[in-house]
């Protein structure tokens, strides 16, 4: 059950780096998953929810980010071990210790520029191909933290991994991101992209009587199927994307009804997911007879 797995909108602020977070401690803490992180966004949001801002400034000073991994290779065009950029067992969870993390940096954006001055779209593609058919085999699931917007990086990993999920707040806006999902995954469509295994409600205000009518018409009109459980808005949420120094319990970083609400996710997870490489392994097999 390896899957390599983008979690992306094209709208910021829906929630995506802490449903990384809480999806990569809950299969590895209630499920026994082993799990990478990768960082894809300049912000370096959940970078600093799994690991010390020191921490994480300093593997950024010693050049260690999934940045600097993909310059080495695709501008130096030198050969280099992506292990060697990954920080292991960093969440602050104390029986989530089968998570590991290739940390981001500022200067995603620069990278990006380089990049697209030089031609270089085809070999960063071909990088990323080889590097997460090399992380697949390593790990059951990489989970990305892509950036909002469609940067030239974040469409790699779109036509590359092979599901990504869309979390979405109950509103207009972020659904339109989801909209605009939509439509450029249909363009170029000869070069491939990710099977979408569905929409994640997130950050939902139970009592809000708009939450509800939005979360109503997602369920009817989203192109992609919702999940069943939705992320709630909560304040332990808030607080579970602060890295404690002192390490935790999973029930004491997600208690309650929060935690029992992601740790369904995380089932409905797994089962979709081993729908959707059913159906994948099974498509792969008609093309090959």
């Amino acid at each position: 059950m390896h899957s390599t797995i983008t979690i992306m909108n094209a709208k910021g602020g829906v929630g995506k780096s802490t449903l990384v977070l809480t999806l990569a401690e809950t299969l590895a803490a209630c499920h026994g998953k082993r799990i990478l992180v990768v960082d894809s966004d300049a912000h370096a949001s959940i970078s600093t929810m799994l690991m010390r801002p020191d921490w994480v400034q300093a593997i950024q000073t010693q050049g260690r980010t999934m940045v600097d991994y993909f310059i080495t290779l695709v501008l130096k065009n030198e050969a280099v071990n992506w292990a060697a950029f990954v920080s292991s067992g960093v969440s602050d969870v104390d029986d989530a210790r089968t998570v590991d993390l290739m940390s981001g940096g500022g200067h995603l954006t620069l990278f990006e520029r380089e990049v697209s001055k030089e031609g270089y779209e085809s070999r960063l593609r071909h990088a990323v191909r080889n590097f997460l058919a090399e992380a697949r085999s390593a790990y059951d699931f990489v989970l990305i933290d892509s950036a909002p917007g469609l940067s030239i990086l974040t469409e790699c990993w779109l036509r590359e991994v092979d599901f990504y999920l869309s979390p979405s707040k109950p509103d207009y806006i972020s659904t339109h991101g989801l909209q605009f999902l939509g439509q450029f995954s249909q363009r170029d469509a000869e070069m491939g992209f990710a099977e979408c295994l569905g929409v994640i409600i997130s950050m939902k205000d139970i009592n809000a009587f708009e939450d509800a009518q939005y979360e109503r018409w997602l369920r009817q009109n989203c192109k992609h199927t919702c999940f069943d459980q939705v992320v709630p808005r909560a304040t332990s949420l808030q607080t579970a994307a602060h890295f404690c120094p002192r390490p935790r319990s999973y029930w004491a970083k997600y208690p309650g009804e929060t935690g029992k609400a992601l740790r369904q996710l995380a089932a409905e997870l797994l089962i979709r997911n081993s729908a959707a490489l059913s159906r994948k392994g099974y498509r792969q097999g008609r093309a090959a007879e």
